[in-house]
């Protein structure tokens, strides 16, 4: 079977996903998961074609036909961009409706089956940096670098805000605090792959960290492993 690398990024709301996977795609010149974005465009179809949950497995299949998700990692300080058969839907669905939404579908079960699949076809030559919450303990158990982020709740505020602050938002940091407790409580409690380190990840705490410096922690640890 041919032998692809794989690395999986995972960790808490915030805590420099995101930024790390593009720098390393960048790097590396690999292929890159968006998985929180996967979740937001199914999402997205499912609310365009008008499709409730409990009929969602009737429509399994036209789904997966219409299900032609590409990513381009695009500029470092912004998030991925997102085409759906080519067509560039990242506004669309990185709106705070489809995330709401998003965060309600994916604690199901039945949703959280018909990606995975659609997640491990990602996986291809040269390699994959994956970035999500459960990829290196659910997804890509096989991973060659397992890496989760950890960041100061104070912190990823900051950061959370500076990104919302950049768009035009205002910021109350007080909520915005709540809204990453709340985040991290449901990320970690949820019953289907909740978020927490693989037993054989490095934990990186990126608290007044730069993103250059992060990289360059995993970088090394590349090299440790035989990566050139």
């Amino acid at each position: 079977m041919e032998d692809i690398p794989v690395i999986t990024i995972d960790g808490l709301s915030g805590s420099g996903k995101g930024t790390i996977s593009k720098m390393l795609c960048d790097e590396l010149g690999w292929n890159i998961l968006d998985s929180g974005a996967l979740y937001r465009t199914l999402t997205y179809i499912i609310e365009k074609k008008g499709i409730s949950i409990e009929d969602f497995l009737k429509h399994k299949e036209g789904l997966l036909k219409d299900f032609e998700v590409n990513f381009q990692i695009g500029s470092l300080g912004e998030p991925v961009s997102i085409f759906l058969k080519g067509e560039d839907i990242t506004s669309v669905v990185r709106t705070e409706e489809i995330a709401e939404k998003t965060s309600e579908f994916s604690s199901l079960k039945e949703i959280r089956d018909f990606i995975k699949p659609c997640q491990r076809a990602f996986k291809q030559q040269p390699g994959l940096i994956a970035d999500g919450r459960d990829m290196g303990t659910v997804i890509f158990p096989e991973a060659d670098l397992k890496i989760y982020l950890t960041a100061s709740l104070e912190e990823r505020a900051k950061r959370r805000g500076t990104q919302l602050k950049s768009h035009g938002s205002k910021v109350n940091m007080r909520i915005l605090l709540k809204e990453l407790e709340a985040r991290d409580k449901k990320d970690i409690e949820r019953e289907l792959s909740p978020l927490k380190p693989a037993e054989d990840s490095y934990e990186i705490d990126t608290t007044g960290l730069s993103p250059d410096e992060v990289l360059k922690k995993i970088k090394y640890l590349l090299l440790e492993l035989g990566f050139k």
